[in-house]
């Protein structure tokens, strides 16, 4: 009995010190947090949401009402002016809309990429996501030896060499578009678009046809999961934590495994003919490999790096041309003199004929700015955020280092002060004569970490785009929202259905 009071007196003890050293932790951690507050709190922003989660409240209410976080931001911006302070926990970082220091900051390499975010985004829930590959890399050098190497993929030479795959793929839509005409049922163009453009980064980055028209796969169930899961990593810190998302969070995990799985598998492939030397393409998968620069003795790291890059451009070289598309789609079918003037400048440029050339995509003046406009109301890879490693001024306002910069396209877009009425699509905003944006435009990124494959991206737009205005007319079906949902990347939340009808060429 007298053991049994002792092991209860020590046990008693024991638990006493817990609890002191978890509040004595605790009550560092506030301290802490106040003194993040104290350093920072003299940049302008909206009132805290609560001592310890700051503005992360407002955020998660937004993604509970499938809201575009991006809304809040843009009343902040304003109304808070070019610099706004955000607090979550004992994290802060300022949305900046000021030109001037949007040019400064992603201009410049010597403003890394923000830790917080994109170290995150390494893996999802414990199952590896996006490494260290091309988008996420942190240390400079590393992200530098990667893009010298990825370049030849991207050269002008070799995007020439694939307008044959382009043209060919975009054929495959308006076949299937051709179906569902004569069917006179109604289609989502958005699930159309998906498909198409994940065809094609398969085709010319992988050597791959999925041909997903006509076939079933589970890649872009899994691309949007991945893009769900990673959201919900990057945006709530305790998403994990919660029980009830723990079936999400499988589904997560399974699916970034399924793209790793499928990565090693063309990975091997196109090592093995290389090593027959077999007529190998300079296409991204060649250049990922070449990336790991060690084919003769392949590190467990190598591999999963080569992984991280065949990752990173599947799905950033399909989702956000597809929401592209399919935005553009649906401003189109919601502005009949926009379009028509679209479709006239389509039927003089490329005509009855079927295949399009490189050439004649710089000849699509007007349909690049049509393209061009979509993106300012919806860019689809909506924000980049940098590290502040040194003390900066920005509107007279000073910032101390240590912060992170958050730089919002869409936010941006959407200001009176850099477009007049900005909710108006209105492609003349990118007429040749018009004066270009200073800063505020921004889709891509900018500067040495801009987007590599925007040139890529926007041919196939291009190219898809063109096909469809020369061929069909499409009305949306009336109901529908124009929301956007936000995945991370932006989308139409409707989907963009709509009926599609031969078009009725007048002699």
């Amino acid at each position: 009995m007298a053991v049994f009071h002792l092991l209860l007196s020590w046990a008693t003890q024991v638990l006493m010190y817990l609890f002191v050293l978890i509040f004595v932790a605790f009550l560092g951690y506030c301290l802490y947090v106040k003194y993040i507050h104290m350093k920072y709190d003299h940049i302008p922003g909206p009132p805290r949401d609560s001592f310890l989660l700051g503005h992360s409240t407002t955020f998660l209410k937004a993604m509970e009402n499938n809201g575009v976080i991006h809304d809040n931001m843009l009343e902040w911006a304003e109304k808070y002016g070019p610099v706004c302070r955000v607090n979550i926990l004992h994290y802060a970082s300022v949305l900046i809309t000021c030109p001037e220091m949007t040019k400064e900051i992603l201009m410049s390499p010597k403003y890394p990429k923000d830790k917080l975010v994109y170290r995150r985004l390494f893996n999802l829930f414990g199952q590896r996501f996006l490494g260290n590959g091309l988008v996420t890399a942190h240390n400079h050098e590393q992200w530098y030896k990667q893009r010298r190497i990825m370049d030849p993929a991207f050269s002008s030479l070799y995007l020439r060499g694939l307008m044959g795959t382009f043209n060919e793929r975009a054929e495959k839509l308006m076949d299937k578009l051709s179906e569902v005409a004569e069917s006179k049922t109604e289609v989502n163009m958005l699930k159309l678009v998906n498909c198409v453009t994940l065809d094609v980064i398969a085709k010319v980055a992988f050597g791959v046809d999925l041909d997903l028209l006509t076939n079933t796969s589970p890649f872009p169930n899994a691309i949007e999961t991945c893009l769900k899961g990673m959201m919900h990593y990057v945006r709530d810190l305790l998403f994990e934590y919660k029980p009830q998302n723990r079936p999400f969070i499988n589904e997560v995990k399974e699916a970034c495994r399924l793209l790793r799985t499928t990565g090693a598998k063309w990975i091997q492939e196109r090592k093995t003919m290389i090593q027959n030397g077999g007529n190998v393409p300079k296409d991204i998968l060649t250049q990922i490999i070449k990336a790991a620069g060690k084919e003769e003795s392949m590190t467990k790291e190598d591999e999963e790096f080569m992984l991280d890059n065949f990752v990173t451009f599947f799905i950033a070289g399909q989702e956000t041309t597809a929401n592209q598309l399919a935005f553009c789609i649906m401003e189109l079918a919601r502005h009949p003199d926009i379009l028509e003037k679209a479709r006239k400048e389509v039927d003089e440029v490329i005509g009855m004929k079927q295949d399009i050339s490189y050439d004649n995509l710089g000849e699509l003046t007007y349909l690049s700015q049509v393209l061009k406009e979509t993106l300012r109301l919806y860019p689809t890879a909506p924000g980049t955020s940098r590290d502040v490693i040194e003390d900066i001024v920005v509107d007279g306002i000073p910032i101390p280092a240590g912060i992170t910069c958050f730089f919002s396209s869409y936010v941006a877009g959407r200001m009176e002060k850099f477009f007049k009425d900005p909710l108006t699509f209105d492609p003349d905003r990118f007429h040749p004569d018009a004066a270009k944006p200073y800063y505020c435009y921004y889709p891509f990124a900018l500067g040495p970490r801009s987007c590599l494959g925007q040139n890529f991206a926007q041919m196939e737009a291009k190219v898809v785009m063109a096909k469809l205005l020369q061929r069909f007319e499409f009305t949306l079906v009336p109901g529908q929202s124009f929301d956007i949902l936000d995945t991370g990347t932006l989308r139409p939340k409707s989907g963009v259905v709509c009926t599609i009808k031969h078009r009725n060429y007048k002699n």
